[in-house]
């Protein structure tokens, strides 16, 4: 592969056809822009107003709890307040701010103009900030969530919670975590797929392993929230008994899948975070990061060993004393890893010849010494006996708020001062080191003295308490401190207003070593880089000058259209030439609908809710059809330098959509273990060994059996039919009816299988399980629909061959990944209770 060095100027229609190309829509059409130069910026400010309006609440919870007595809050607007805080910022900043990082930052750092499916990421985007700021807004209602961020069952019950407040965060926030999904597979597929020629993984950014990381954990924790919520909802709308012990249910159930979920959510957020610190630290130290690859390493460890830590959350619920101890032993191995980069940062900075000692250093060292409590105080919970006498108490909101605040915030924080010139105009110092100086004080003075009053007793969740316990000065310095930290807020975004503007980056302001730090960073008159390092600014200077000049990759476009450059996942050698889509309604419209059908479900509006699908529907369709396989435009090849000559279409395991499809099953095979976990963990909380109890019957086997072999027909009617479009080049007619039909008929006997005996979802714990999952195969065998009909429209209007089949090979994974999952689903229903 050719270094491409050029420094010559481009003839001018080369560049105008580039600059054409990647030109933003003007006026307020702007909103329809989908690239993520736009994108991750809306996001990253999304976020932080976010984080200022939890911290408000916050502010008002202290206030609150200041002295003694005090009636700001009545005890129900407290609990909403509470609720609120907690769940804004798990949900709608913590995750949404790093993602949104890594959506503004990772095409231009790895080399690249784009993410693959941008309006994906401008999906995702959109359907955050709608519901997100129908879910603040629900608390001037007093609709908001009121059982904890965590919501526990029973008290999140129907019985004990009849209002909307529960339903508004089942529905109102869970489809957000729609968003969190959707952005994670947009990220795997980037990262993965869409790098400089010449990179690596070897040579890739720790930020990018970080952000790979990220969202790998995202699709592997986030689907146990879903059906947590999905169960909850189900139970509260229609009585089926998941939680209710009295029929046999258990709450622990929920506490199961929610922390399964919740404490990987530390480490989710915490990764990334580090991924920043681990870009921020050579560049302030002007030196490499020491031990790249263990860094890397101790990533994957920390997120691999995050998944044996939910327990954590449980100690006190009577869990099995050999559990206790695999878990407790598991809170201390994840020490090591975080231990390992902490070492590293240190050495690093140790092995500069002078550190810059700026603004983002600052927060650097606030948030090693914060993160380094919250750590110390995470080992001590970890030890079982101390967590029995400190678990509900405000150590533990003491421990929680330093881990997350040093762990997340302040890198966040550090990120923002750090990057800020990459994709604007620099923010200023000396105001950065007044945030720095009243965030660290504050939060010190908010956080340490709660240790001390959870020592003394005082119970998490309370809306005031009793004069006479010691409590007083605790809480007032507490106080005070939340009110120095909100001057610290205040200022930080009195510093983005006065100082950030948008444009195309200021130069290398901290004289860094990677990409990102190249003019115009992301799309515009810059060719692609080609990277043999991993610091390649500085390993060659001239760089800049040659991408500016197009003397690299893709000067200009060949097909007059956005492109981007696809590479193998592993050496990052191009592959074929990707045709991206730009500015479209579609993807805006779609964030409405879905979240008008969710918001407008919290209030049992059915009719609307139903209007609401059919626009998300309709816009999905539109959004699919006008933005994604482009087919052969044309001579389907081109010139992308250096005498390489890619495709620009291409199918199968080649192409960025298969890799997302393929991480998608990833999600739904993620969620659907957590029904089968939810369905065997209810037969042993039953205790009795019958499963199902006395007096219920089993699924019709023979009906069982006939489903088994339609869903396996359906399926293996979708592979005949790619491979006679394969080989004539023409869908068969008989093709997707033949298999709709299968597939119809398959659920229908797989219903008459738990009807026909007898059966009733609200009857049972079992006979809702056994519904569950007969629930959850219905919604993916009518996307599965959905998707056969989509594919053959697009075959009737020509836009199907033996060449243009992106589409069908999609549809056909989906298919596949369906008929598998009903399989397994009858072969549990049918199977291990007659083995029992």
């Amino acid at each position: 592969m050719s270094d491409l060095p050029n420094t010559l100027p481009r003839p001018p229609e080369e560049l105008g056809r580039l600059t054409n190309a990647w030109a933003f829509p003007r006026g307020f059409s702007v909103i329809t822009e989908v690239n993520n130069n736009l994108i991750g910026p809306l996001f990253v400010a999304t976020a932080l107003v976010f984080l200022l309006l939890a911290g408000l609440l916050g502010v008002l919870i202290r206030l609150q709890l200041a002295v003694p007595g005090l009636t700001i809050l009545d005890p129900d607007t407290y609990n909403q307040v509470f609720t609120t805080h907690g769940t804004i910022m798990m949900f709608l900043f913590s995750v949404p701010v790093v993602e949104a990082v890594g959506i503004a930052l990772l095409p231009a750092m790895l080399g690249a103009r784009e993410m693959p499916m941008p309006r994906l990421g401008a999906y995702a985007y959109w359907i955050y900030l709608i519901g997100g700021t129908a879910f603040f807004c629900s608390l001037f209602f007093g609709a908001a969530p009121d059982g904890g961020w965590f919501m526990y069952p029973p008290l999140t019950g129907k019985a004990h919670s009849p209002g909307i407040n529960t339903d508004m965060y089942l529905l109102g926030i869970g489809f957000i975590e729609i968003s969190a999904i959707a952005g994670a597979i947009e990220l795997i597929t980037g990262i993965l797929r869409c790098r400089a020629p010449g990179m690596t993984l070897g040579r890739m950014p720790i930020f990018g392993w970080a952000m790979l990381v990220f969202a790998g954990m995202v699709i592997f924790a986030f689907p146990a929230v879903i059906v947590a919520s999905t169960l909850l909802e189900l139970e509260r709308a229609f009585d089926w008994p998941f939680f209710i012990p009295e029929r046999g249910g258990d709450p622990l159930l929920w506490q199961h899948l929610f922390w399964f979920f919740g404490h990987p959510e530390v480490y989710i957020i915490f990764l990334p975070a580090a991924g920043m610190v681990s870009m921020i630290v050579p560049a302030m130290a002007r030196a490499p990061l020491l031990a790249h690859s263990l860094v890397v390493l101790a990533l994957v460890a920390t997120a691999f060993l995050s998944f044996g830590l939910w327990v954590h959350h449980m100690y006190t619920t009577g869990i099995p004393g050999l559990s206790l101890a695999f878990f407790a032993s598991a809170g201390f191995v994840v020490s090591i890893p975080s231990g390992l980069q902490v070492f590293a940062w240190i050495g690093t900075l140790a092995s500069g010849k002078k550190v810059q000692i700026a603004t983002p250093t600052l927060f650097i060292f606030g948030f090693l010494f914060i993160f380094s409590l919250g750590g110390l105080t995470g080992v001590m919970v970890s030890v079982t006996p101390f967590d029995w006498q400190a678990h509900d108490t405000y150590f533990i909101v003491a421990h929680l708020h330093y881990v997350l605040i040093g762990g997340m915030v302040f890198p966040v924080l550090a990120a923002l001062y750090y990057w800020a010139p990459c994709v604007g105009a620099p923010l200023s110092e000396r105001l950065g080191k007044w945030v720095f100086g009243l965030l660290f004080l504050g939060v010190n003075l908010t956080f340490f003295p709660m240790h001390f009053a959870g020592f003394m007793g005082m119970p998490r969740r309370i809306y005031t308490y009793p004069a006479g316990m010691g409590l007083e000065i605790p809480n007032m310095l507490s106080t005070i401190g939340a009110l120095i930290a909100l001057a610290g807020g205040l200022l930080l975004f009195f510093d983005l207003l006065r100082n950030f503007r948008p444009q195309n980056g200021g130069g290398n302001h901290w004289g860094a070593g990677t990409l990102e730090w190249l003019p115009n960073y992301n799309y515009g008159p810059r060719s692609l880089p080609a990277a043999h390092s991993r610091y390649p600014l500085w390993d060659r200077p001239g760089l800049a000058d040659e991408v500016e000049a197009g003397g690299h990759y893709l000067p200009s476009t060949i097909t007059g259209l956005r492109e981007g450059l696809v590479v193998s996942p592993s050496e990052g050698t191009p592959q074929y030439v990707a045709v991206l889509p730009g500015p479209s309604w579609a993807h805006l419209v779609a964030a409405v609908g879905t979240a008008g059908f969710f918001l407008v479900l919290t209030v049992e509006w059915v009719v609307p809710a139903a209007a609401f699908a059919a626009l998300a529907l309709a816009a999905f369709i539109r959004w699919l059809w006008t933005g994604t396989d482009y087919g052969v435009i044309g001579s389907g090849q081109g010139h992308i330098g250096g005498g390489i000559v890619l495709p620009t279409y291409v199918t199968g395991p080649m192409a960025t959509s298969w890799w997302a499809m393929s991480a998608l099953m990833l999600v739904m095979g993620s969620a659907y273990a957590c029904l089968i976990g939810s369905y065997l963990y209810l037969w042993l909380v039953n205790g009795d060994g019958m499963w199902p109890p006395a007096g219920m019957g089993l699924p019709l086997l023979e009906w069982g059996g006939a489903a088994l072999l339609l869903y396996l027909g359906g399926g293996a009617v979708m592979l005949l039919a790619g491979a006679m479009l394969r080989r004539r080049g023409v869908l068969p007619f008989w093709g997707m009816p033949l298999a709709l039909l299968l597939f119809g008929a398959g659920y229908f006997a797989d219903y008459s299988a738990l009807w026909g005996a007898g059966l009733r979802p609200s009857q049972h714990a079992y006979s809702a399980a056994c519904y569950a999952m007969f629930f959850w195969q219905g919604v993916h065998i009518a996307v599965a629909f959905i998707m056969a009909l989509y594919t053959q429209a697009r075959s009737w209007a020509g836009m199907i061959d033996g060449t243009r089949r992106l589409t069908f090979d999609n549809t056909m994974l989906f298919w596949l990944y369906t008929a598998g999952q009903g399989a397994v689903g009858i072969v549990l229903l049918h199977g291990f209770p007659r083995l029992l």
